[in-house]
């Protein structure tokens, strides 16, 4: 289980692996290896029974060549420095495979933010950007949510940047709330992008969309947009999500074969993914163990929680059915088991490219913070279309030139080119 344990070094070596192929100079290689920056922080935060509770913070700066450095911040229990490099070194490849113009970061604090009241983080959240605003901003840095944070902490973090800057400063960070400088269709962005590029991927494969089954792993805020729109844009069916009980603290796996109503889920699921267990099985769901959903027999999966879940222990449960798998969540799959799916002909949607709507979206979302002009829903998920509609052709016909290429390996020699070309382009090679 090692593989699972250090997703910087998983990162690294599938950067390693295309740099070979590309034949990068060792000083590219050196710089596209580790971040440029990384940020390490302690946050004294006032507990509401008047006591002081320490944790710690990161944000680190991978690249920032294309643009200002951009990625969520993630609020988790096992949250690691080495999880914050791996996020924001995929982030960078993310913006660029997307053809934005940013580069790419990531921060985090090590919490379980369901056991904090609604106060502690606020508190705590203002810390965060107490101890970092010096180091972000709309130009350098621009931070947005992850696992285990909302818009209104988004909310109150640009409103705590303000302050310390003495001016309104929406464009400091994105996925803020509607009202708030937010965008339209930020919330469902990354799960909708996830579709757009399954939807591409069947075109390739000749699937006709409609009555094609998928499984899928969580039902945060990805899973539950993708389920929707798998339905929705598809014409398809999703028999099984997974969440984590925040309660018992394992997985579950919900299905029900006829298909999933995924809005009747989204109503008894809180804020934090978890699914209420006795409210599923009244309305026909069976609940099964947490791994249940990779064993599925459908023609799609979708890993969209968290990092390392399809691995050389595992993979092998994959049903012979399953044509594509779509990684809405970042680095799903480790090394081993993408050798596994490589030979066994799975067309893989790497993290990079399938999760980047939501990115994209807040690119947008700046964009709009900038004009101060905001657009309809409508307008932002069409722009949202076009772009990732793009940015899978352009990694497709990468892999088409290379007699097939893996789709992973085709999306980071896009990626690592137009890096490379802003770093030449800005004397820094």
């Amino acid at each position: 289980m090692s593989e699972k344990l250090n997703p910087f070094k998983m990162a690294q070596a599938q950067f390693d692996e295309v740099a070979e192929e590309l034949g990068l100079e060792q000083s590219v290689r050196d710089m596209l290896r580790w971040p440029l920056r990384e940020f390490r922080f302690q946050l004294p935060v006032r507990m509401d029974d008047g006591s002081v509770r320490v944790f710690f913070g990161f944000r680190v700066q991978h690249n920032d060549a294309r643009g200002p450095a951009k990625g969520g911040i993630r609020f988790a229990a096992n949250e690691t420095l080495d999880t914050v490099k791996a996020l924001a070194t995929w982030m960078t490849w993310k913006t660029a495979v997307a053809d934005i113009p940013l580069g790419g970061g990531k921060g985090g604090v090590v919490v379980d933010p369901s056991a904090l009241s609604t106060a502690e983080k606020q508190r705590l959240c203002r810390e965060w950007i107490g101890a970092v605003w010096k180091n972000i901003g709309p130009r350098n840095d621009i931070p947005a949510p992850d696992v285990g944070t909302t818009p209104q902490m988004m909310g109150w973090m640009m409103d705590e940047y303000s302050k310390l800057v003495g001016q309104y400063t929406p464009g400091v960070i994105t996925g803020k709330p509607v009202g708030g400088g937010g965008s339209l269709g930020r919330t469902e962005a990354t799960g909708f992008g996830v579709i757009v590029t399954v939807r591409e991927a069947m075109k390739q494969l000749g699937i006709n969309s409609a009555g094609t089954t998928a499984s899928i792993q969580g039902f945060g805020n990805v899973a539950q947009y993708a389920s929707i729109h798998f339905i929705e844009m598809l014409g398809g069916k999703v028999i099984s999500v997974s969440c984590w009980d925040r309660h018992d603290k394992v997985a579950y796996t919900f299905t029900k074969e006829s298909g999933i109503d995924p809005r009747f889920l989204q109503k008894i699921t809180d804020q934090y993914g978890t699914v209420d267990k006795k409210a599923a099985q009244e309305a026909g769901y069976v609940i099964e163990d947490g791994d249940a959903w990779l064993a599925k027999d459908v023609d799609v999966l979708i890993p969209a929680a968290v990092e390392g879940v399809i691995r050389g222990d595992n993979v092998a449960q994959i049903s012979d059915q399953v044509q594509i798998l779509a990684e809405g969540a970042n680095g799903p799959v480790t090394p081993e088991a993408d050798a596994v799916l490589q030979e066994r002909g799975i067309f893989d949607i790497p993290d990079f490219l399938c999760n980047a709507g939501g990115v994209t979206c807040s690119y947008f979302e700046q964009v709009q913070n900038d004009m101060n002009y905001y657009w309809s829903k409508d307008e932002v998920l069409s722009k949202l279309d076009q772009k990732m509609t793009n940015a899978f052709q352009g990694v497709l016909a990468t892999s088409l030139e290379h007699g097939g290429l893996y789709m992973r390996d085709a999306a980071y020699r896009v990626a690592i080119k137009r890096v490379k070309k802003a770093m030449e382009l800005r004397g820094w090679i």
